[in-house]
């Protein structure tokens, strides 16, 4: 008598099969990115010691060299390092053009972008990703610069809520600088040629109301040049903060300023970069 055939066992439940279009979210794309971004900045002392050094040594030697300007009639502040600490946090900032730049110039430079091309990362997160590490790392340097501000006879007359709200205009600041300096990497495709855009940004902020309230410019030109500078806005935003208290109007025009920068500058480099790595 033959044995019977044993039963076929029931069939297990499959797993799943791995979709292939399933891709990594853009919020871990970006968290991914930065952390490197922040990495390579921090790393790069080249670059970071001069951005930290440059404006504390123009901060020492405009404030003992501008003493006399208080004595100037309708000068806001009998302290001038209260008066020019501002343009200190900006300068600072506007060195984030350099760091951007030349991170992203970098990428292009060495491949990266191209070998990148081919894997799911999203554009919009390869551009704000870049900003990470010049947001920590101004930050940091916006906090050092308000302290030695203080430390140098500096006041805030807004209080110690207008010093959070200084250090918050910084970083929208530095993010809008570093937006200018991420569209200068993706239309050169050269980090160095990135960083020349930093000059740009200084010859504009010494021919803003960085040293002297537009009030008291005697010069007709300056003063004209000055009143359409968008420098001068970001300046007389934390400004109005250490000498005035709470001007809306001042903060209104930085901020606004700040904003508009970083979301045209953003925008258009997303929109170069899709170009620059479908061609």
């Amino acid at each position: 008598m033959s044995a019977s055939a044993p039963a076929a066992p029931a069939s297990a439940p499959r797993a799943p099969a791995a979709r292939a279009h399933d891709k990594p979210s853009v919020d871990l794309q970006v968290r991914t990115l930065a952390r490197r971004s922040i990495r390579r900045t921090i790393r790069q002392p080249v670059l970071v010691v001069p951005s930290v050094i440059f404006p504390l040594f123009m901060l020492a030697v405009l404030s003992s060299a501008g003493k006399q300007i208080t004595h100037v009639k309708g000068f806001p502040t009998h302290s001038y390092i209260t008066f020019i600490i501002s343009a200190t946090l900006i300068q600072g900032a506007a060195g984030a053009t350099t760091l951007a730049g030349n991170a992203l110039g970098n990428d292009i430079e060495t491949g990266f972008l191209r070998r990148i091309a081919l894997t799911p990362v999203k554009v919009p997160a390869l551009i704000v990703s870049q900003l990470a590490g010049v947001a920590v790392l101004g930050f940091a340097q916006s906090v050092l610069y308000l302290l030695v501000g203080l430390a140098g006879g500096a006041s805030v007359k807004a209080g110690f809520g207008g010093a959070l709200v200084v250090l918050a205009l910084a970083l929208l600041t530095i993010l809008a600088f570093g937006a200018v300096g991420l569209l200068a990497a993706v239309l050169t495709g050269s980090a160095q040629q990135a960083q020349g855009v930093f000059v740009i940004a200084l010859g504009l902020l010494f021919m803003s109301s960085m040293m002297m309230p537009r009030n008291l410019i005697t010069s007709s030109w300056f003063k004209e040049v000055a009143t359409y500078n968008p420098m001068s806005y970001l300046v007389e935003a934390p400004r109005s903060l250490f000498i005035t208290g709470w001007n809306a109007q001042a903060l209104e025009l930085g901020a606004g300023i700040a904003v508009g920068v970083l979301v045209f500058f953003l925008s258009v480099s997303i929109s170069s970069m899709r170009n620059r790595i479908l061609a």
